[in-house]
């Protein structure tokens, strides 16, 4: 189907989080060790023992913030047994994912520095599930404050004498679930409790994030908001794209059934209808929306890779994967006015993670690329764009095929992000540029596709989905007529060309 974009260059609709484009590392499966820490004594190069070609990957997508240490490992998480020197520390069983020890090697210090290396802020999530009050306030203590205390003696033993700049921290996670199976009354009535003791030190303020609903839990929404608005500065919500049954069968990352990619696109759009409806109940107690809602977990799951660890959620990334990360981030967008976050779950070698290694390779995900094509869209301006069909629909299809995104960073210049989730046609797109006050129009592209539905990336052959020039447009006054290639991601830098 043809595609008529009007975009309105003149007109914003507010701002583009950086946050947006959050990531979400876990004690989970080979995200921590093996994807980001292998240890100072490694022969694999490494800086203080996160391991250097990863970061450096990671650097290119500038990553604005971090989610850790879960997920559900963050509610079975006792900090202080991931602080003192590594071979004192305590090991403990990961109940939850896999049933392995945990060294806790990277703990509060080793995160820290990652995040000092990526330049990206930290958010980091309490223990309320199996923590006291007593231990979160310690642990934020133990984090910011610069006086005499003890947590802040303890600091200064473990070699770090200045506090961190700490903003975002999370008031349990998941506890609907694997964070204590609470109703939502009690919830509210304890995030209120742990968050008084989420203290302010110094100049560090904290941004306290309250745990929200699991999909369409409405109802955990009304009553966490009625109960505890007041006090909370955002809210989460989680949401993963799955084809299958979540217990009975996830569908295949790889060599999936041809109807699944259309379930999971369908799938894909329903975060939509998600932010739209619990955005509406906060605006009933928030007005003002002072409150954020921040997306801390999303992205694909899928059955794990064939004799791989059930409970490692190690998983290949696909074409299929890229499409799903460019509709929902464009949707991110739309929402800007509500939502101020996003963590993508996982960063390495788990779900929808943009980089997976083995042993001393590395390859970038199909979702990598989308990550890096989109990040000129961070702490951008929104711009007024419409979609207009044109010619005959197929009204069999169930979801829309067509996603397009336009921001702005500078007067004249714009960056159109357009998804083609069809997978068996290209797409004719139709953008006029209006507002731009330009005699003729500038175009470059990027764009990023396959000819089959599970292209991706292996260490064998790990440039097989990978960006390229996208020249397959031309320019009439202030009309671009582009052709999308079918399973497709595409960005478009337009400037005016006086």
């Amino acid at each position: 189907m043809n595609q008529h974009v009007i975009v309105n260059a003149d007109i914003t609709r507010g701002t583009i989080n950086r946050n947006i484009y959050g990531h979400f590392a876990e004690h989970l499966g080979r995200c921590i060790y093996e994807g980001l820490w292998v240890g100072e004594d490694s022969p694999i190069p490494n800086t203080q023992g996160i391991r250097n070609d990863v970061l450096e990957a990671l650097r290119e997508l500038r990553i604005p913030v971090l989610r850790w240490p879960g997920g559900c490992f963050a509610d079975e998480y006792h900090w202080k047994d991931g602080i003192g020197p590594r071979e004192q520390r305590k090991r403990m069983v990961n109940t939850h994912w896999g049933g392995i020890v945990e060294s806790n090697h990277f703990g509060t210090h080793e995160f820290l520095l990652l995040c000092e290396l990526l330049g990206c802020e930290p958010y980091i999530a309490g223990n309320v599930g199996s923590g006291t009050v007593q231990e979160m306030s310690e642990w934020v203590e133990y984090l910011t404050f610069e006086g005499e205390s003890p947590m802040a003696e303890l600091r200064r033993q473990n070699g770090r004498d200045t506090p961190w700049t700490v903003k975002y921290f999370g008031i349990g996670n998941e506890n609907w679930g694997c964070g204590g199976h609470m109703r939502p009354e009690y919830y509210a009535d304890l995030f209120r409790q742990y968050r008084t003791y989420v203290r302010n030190y110094g100049s560090n303020r904290m941004y306290k994030i309250a745990c929200g609903p699991n999909i369409d839990d409405y109802l955990w929404m009304e009553t966490v908001m009625k109960n505890a608005h007041r006090f909370m500065d955002a809210i989460s919500i989680h949401y993963y794209t799955i084809p299958g049954d979540f217990w009975l069968g996830k569908g295949a990352a790889t060599g999936f059934p041809d109807e699944e990619w259309g379930i999971t696109i369908r799938k894909a759009w329903f975060m939509d209808e998600l932010i739209t409806k619990h955005g509406a109940i906060m605006d009933r107690y928030d007005p003002e929306r002072r409150i954020g809602m921040i997306v801390d977990e999303w992205g694909t799951w899928f059955d794990v890779e064939p004799g791989t660890n059930p409970g490692f959620l190690y998983q290949q990334n696909t074409i299929r994967d890229a499409l799903v990360a460019g509709i929902t981030l464009n949707i991110f967008h739309t929402h800007c006015d509500r939502v101020v976050m996003a963590n993508i779950a996982q960063l390495v070698n788990v779900l929808q993670a943009v980089i997976l290694t083995e042993g001393e390779r590395m390859i970038l995900t199909p979702t990598y690329h989308v990550f890096n094509m989109y990040k000129v869209h961070q702490d951008a301006r929104l711009v007024d764009t419409h979609t207009l069909p044109e010619g005959s629909d197929d009204e069999t299809k169930e979801h829309p095929t067509f996603s397009v995104s336009t921001s702005t960073k500078a007067p004249g210049r714009l960056n159109i992000s357009l998804c083609n989730a069809d997978p068996q046609a290209s797409t004719e797109v139709r953008l006029e540029v209006r507002g731009l006050n330009a005699s003729a129009l500038r175009v470059t592209g990027t764009v990023l596709s396959a000819d089959v539905k599970d292209a991706h990336n292996t260490f064998d052959a790990p440039d097989t989905v990978e960006p390229r020039v996208f020249d397959d447009f031309t320019i009439e006054g202030s009309m671009i007529r582009a052709t999308l290639p079918r399973m497709s991601v595409t960005v478009l830098e337009v400037s005016a060309n006086t």
